[in-house]
């Protein structure tokens, strides 16, 4: 029996019987019963200076390659978002490139690419209302143009300067009659960064998300959906709920996704998620078992996953991007476990070993011996005998 080497955080070493690999296929067709986003990472060039602080310095080739792989899947590609580590790493500049790389990558797949937009480049703390505004719209032009459908990310300039929920209304109602094509909007809640906190002017969820509800119904034909990641279930259902016909919930609760995404009497959410970058095979396997009506099957492949989430996204919850791209580097995905920014390094290793045993529980190591080849020698290099 070939095992796997677990390390606990007391330094107790144990063994866990490899898995195979779940027995997933490419979806011969699109994928119909729900549209689901995975919010990809960057690979960084293993040469260049990973360190805080420094500019990104992209490996393309990995970096386009994965976004390949999440289309031959049937998923949709999120990009330039958190997960890209905007806010902790990727730079302006780095950011426009790979929103024009990944948008053209989409046009020769024939995938769905949506990307964050935000005022982000702007280098002062602190600006003026207007200034914001401009911010989100050169943005959004620069995102249209490239022919990617945009995400309104949560703007920390804004979070900053708001003085309630009329400075929500007034930049939203601005940016918004921009757009040329509808948007989702994107509420990040606080555990993926605090300084959100009180968005849309409230910190209760409640309040905000009646401002929120308030921007969609004045922009009528402005707003293809919502992205909520909050985790916090209950206020995703809410205003699930309460969304103008046509207009999509996408959940990115990357602790409640398998309940959100399933069928049940007070609806389902559709989805963005950096999970599903993570696991993507099994989350289009998931998918494919709710286009043929089978959801216990659905459930039976994607409930698994849902601990193994958990744990990539545990607190501090802004650094899951960590867990992501060890998965991807466990998956042969890219060459290196790096990270720009030096990001790699936020994990300890008794958090990523345990990432490893629920990943080979939920059958979401694509190469069990590549993944058992690839962390048995990172424990080694550790002084960890394996």
């Amino acid at each position: 029996m070939t095992t796997l080497r677990l390390l606990a955080p007391d330094g107790t070493l144990s063994d866990a019987a490899l898995n195979d690999s779940g027995v997933y296929t490419r979806p011969p067709t699109p994928l119909t019963s729900r549209v689901a986003y995975a919010a990809a990472h960057v690979v960084p060039k293993v040469s260049a200076d990973n360190t805080p602080g420094q500019p990104a310095d992209i490996d393309w080739d990995s970096t386009l390659a994965f976004r390949r792989n999440v289309y031959s899947w049937g998923l949709g590609v999120a990009d330039a978002m958190d997960t890209a580590q905007r806010n902790m790493g990727l730079d302006a500049v780095a950011t426009r490139e790979l929103i024009a790389r990944s948008a053209e990558v989409a046009r020769e797949e024939g995938g769905s690419v949506v990307v964050g937009v935000n005022t982000d480049h702007v280098l002062e703390d602190v600006v003026s209302i207007d200034q914001i505004i401009d911010a989100y719209v050169s943005q959004l032009e620069f995102t249209e143009a490239q022919g990617a459908g945009p995400v309104l990310m949560a703007s920390r300039h804004l979070a900053r300067v708001a003085t309630g929920a009329d400075d929500y209304r007034r930049v939203y109602r601005a940016v918004l009659s921009r757009a040329t094509t509808p948007v989702v909007l994107h509420w990040l809640g606080t555990a993926f960064d605090p300084e959100l906190e009180g968005y849309f002017g409230a910190v209760d969820w409640p309040a905000a998300s009646d401002v929120l509800l308030d921007i969609i119904d004045e922009h009528p034909g402005k707003v293809a959906g919502v992205k909520m990641s909050l985790l916090n279930a209950e206020s995703e259902i809410s205003v699930r709920e309460r969304l103008p016909e046509g207009i999509r919930m996408f959940t990115g609760d990357d602790f409640n996704y398998v309940s959100l995404i399933a069928d049940s009497d007070r609806g389902h959410s559709d989805a963005l998620l950096g999970a599903f970058a993570a696991i993507t095979p099994v989350a289009s396997a998931a998918i494919q078992a709710l286009d043929a009506g089978d959801q216990a099957a659905y459930e039976r492949i994607l409930g698994p996953t849902e601990e193994l989430s958990r744990q990539v996204f545990a607190a501090p919850t802004f650094y899951y991007k960590t867990g992501v791209a060890f998965l991807s580097w466990l998956n042969g995905h890219q060459p290196a476990f790096q990270m720009v920014g030096g990001l790699h390094s936020a994990r300890s290793l008794p958090h990523l070993s345990r990432i490893v045993e629920l990943a080979n529980a939920s059958l979401a190591l694509e190469n069990p011996d590549l993944a058992r080849e690839r962390w048995h020698g990172m424990l080694r290099l550790n002084g960890v005998d394996a």
